[in-house]
């Protein structure tokens, strides 16, 4: 199973919720062979609850995942700290719902809830925890008290820095980890879907929840791929990203500049 750890389901988080854009992303994730992904899309985003409402109306569940056109989602979600950097949870959906729903006073910049408080409201729910792209300039994740460090299930090795430092990047995460005895995974980070694959992860067997997925994470049985092309995909997609939310900004539609299609009526079911 090739899996990406850190995915989003929209080009921008200040975007309105898109389902052409997001059918268009997972079966560009398919054709990076990719076979699942962690969808930690921000907690901040416009459309949050209507983005995984939309993907559970047209999924098949197994586990505590969502089948949807053969792509395998582990719902999941990205917060911000008080002390500067990202987190990355991982659960059932309707966990991720909750959380997200819990998080609403505390989804601008000022109100950010500091990490502990964050991972004790995490604590109450199956999910697992870690620490999105951890040296990342603006992020201070290796800054947090041991005891707090050590709370982490997980660290993400973000290919966006991988593409821009891959050594360095590589042996600052991996050390973090094994400092703290946590596995490290990787994750793209894309928005777009020109960055998928730029690093996956391989695992020897499909895992379905969560519970099973961390099992296998913690002994071990996975390893992680970076592509050659890593950097130019990275630097590509920063491009198109930047280019498409231009597009939009001025009236226009990016959706079908991408698809060359009309975007889908939004679902009526859609909350």
């Amino acid at each position: 199973m090739y899996i990406d750890f850190h995915t989003h389901g929209k080009l921008a988080k200040k975007l309105p919720f898109s389902e052409e854009y997001t059918r268009w992303l997972f079966s560009e994730a398919r054709m990076a062979k990719l076979d699942a992904l962690c969808l930690t899309e921000h907690f901040n985003t416009l459309g949050f609850e209507r983005l995984y409402r939309f993907i559970a109306e047209h999924s098949i569940q197994e586990g505590d995942t969502l089948l949807f056109d053969g792509l395998r989602i582990f719902p999941g979600m990205e917060t911000d700290i008080a002390e500067g950097g990202h987190i990355l949870s991982i659960g059932p959906l309707e966990a991720i719902l909750e959380l997200n729903k819990r998080l609403e006073p505390h989804k601008e910049k000022g109100k950010f809830l500091p990490f502990k408080k964050l991972k004790d409201l995490f604590d109450q729910y199956t999910v697992i925890v870690g620490g999105a792209h951890p040296f990342r300039e603006g992020g201070h994740i290796p800054d947090l008290p041991k005891e707090q460090l050590a709370r982490f299930d997980f660290f993400d090795l973000n290919g966006k820095d991988v593409a821009k430092h891959q050594l360095l990047t590589e042996r600052l995460t991996k050390d973090l980890g094994e400092k703290f005895h946590k596995p490290v995974v990787g994750g793209s980070d894309t928005h777009q879907a020109v960055q998928y694959g730029c690093i996956r992860t391989k695992f020897a067997k499909t895992c379905t929840s969560v519970k099973e997925l961390y099992q296998e994470m913690l002994r071990g049985n996975y390893d992680i791929v970076i592509s050659d092309q890593a950097a130019f995909q990275v630097k590509t997609a920063t491009i198109l990203k930047r280019a498409l939310k231009d597009v939009h900004a001025l009236g226009g539609n990016y959706v079908e500049i991408l698809t060359g299609r009309e975007p889908e009526r939004e679902s009526k079911n859609a909350s």
